[in-house]
């Protein structure tokens, strides 16, 4: 029985805290936050003992793994404690903001980053896993094209926005890594475009509510990313691959497929699931399902951060893209 410690019980600690609880081979020995309280409630919903200081459930001899949700400007220092006392981990997805530190932190874990993974959830959407089986398989042929399509149902709070890095860091991210994943080769070329569509206060953030982003690989393989922060319809996320021998789609979901027609409407379906924790909600415990098969296994983890140092230079590129209306190369 593999013990886990989920650093921080905000949003995303909740998620991985119940993930973890109601997995078969693990247990949720420990959750920890400076906010006593907030860790006090996971346990006590899901067991463990809560401690305040994240480096306690770190450096507990008991603990096998930790999985890391606390703010993206204490991702290194807890990775790499973690690394050192031997412990495997699962990060939140960025690194962190700065490439160089991210960079610094890959160089550091030197021989840990096997057992070092990072969260990218929609790798493990079942759709999207699917899509990239069927083109390893060659489903549909040379892949030419891949469309993503990502949007928020409504800007995140002000105070958020103003410490999380810009849309592309924060929010786009999560599609530069699906991206690479998809296209099997890591794109050389960056194109964005940015604008403040429906919120001018994120000009003073240097920020954008509404982008897009073209990708080439070297081979020529394109990729266009259509995010926004406000989709009054609901949380959009939808994936497109074209090739020589034909198309794949992984669409939306929502809470029935049946549809209604009637003698005013036609093919009215019900509304797009609203936010990130239900859409994802199954990708997430796939995740912790692969994360602990490869500690218990002592297996390379799927998702490197490597993968986020690439991730991170694409999201630097596109906004350094953005806001000099230039193409960007990238190494």
């Amino acid at each position: 029985m593999l013990k886990i410690a989920v650093l921080g019980a905000g949003r995303i600690g909740q998620v991985h805290a119940a993930n973890v609880a109601h997995h078969n081979d693990a247990q949720l020995a420990m959750v920890a936050d400076p906010f006593i309280d907030n860790a006090r409630a996971l346990t006590a919903l899901y067991g463990g003992t809560a401690v305040k200081d994240p480096l306690d459930a770190i450096n507990h001899p008991e603990i096998d793994a930790v999985v890391i949700g606390t703010p993206t400007d204490t991702h290194v220092e807890l990775m790499l404690a973690a690394a050192r006392a031997g412990k495997a981990v699962l990060c939140e997805k960025p690194v962190d903001l700065d490439i160089r530190k991210a960079l610094e932190a890959k160089q550091a874990l030197g021989e840990h980053t096997t057992r070092v993974m990072l969260g990218f959830n929609r790798r493990f959407d079942a759709g999207h896993s699917e899509m990239h089986q069927r083109i390893r398989n060659g489903d549909i042929g040379d892949l030419h094209q891949v469309i993503i399509t990502s949007r928020d149902p409504g800007l995140a709070p002000m105070n958020y926005l103003k410490h999380s890095g810009g849309i592309f860091r924060d929010m786009v991210i999560h599609d530069f890594d699906l991206a690479r994943w998809i296209l099997g080769e890591e794109p050389v070329e960056v194109f964005a475009t940015g604008s403040r569509l429906f919120e001018p206060a994120l000009e003073a953030l240097g920020d954008y509510d509404t982008v897009m982003v073209q990708l080439r690989t070297a081979s020529g393989k394109q990729c266009q990313i259509n995010c926004s922060r406000q989709a009054v319809y609901g949380y959009d996320q939808r994936l497109e691959v074209f090739g020589s021998n034909g198309m794949m789609l992984s669409d939306n979901q929502r809470d029935t497929g049946v549809r209604r027609y009637g003698a005013q409407e036609t093919e009215v379906r019900g509304p797009l699931l609203n936010f990130f924790m239900q859409r994802y909600a199954e990708a997430y415990r796939r995740e912790m399902d692969v994360f602990i098969s490869a500690v218990s296994n002592d297996d390379t983890v799927p998702v490197t951060i490597h993968d986020g140092c690439q991730a991170l230079k694409l999201a630097d590129a596109a906004q350094l893209s953005a806001d000099t209306h230039t193409v960007v190369n990238v190494d």
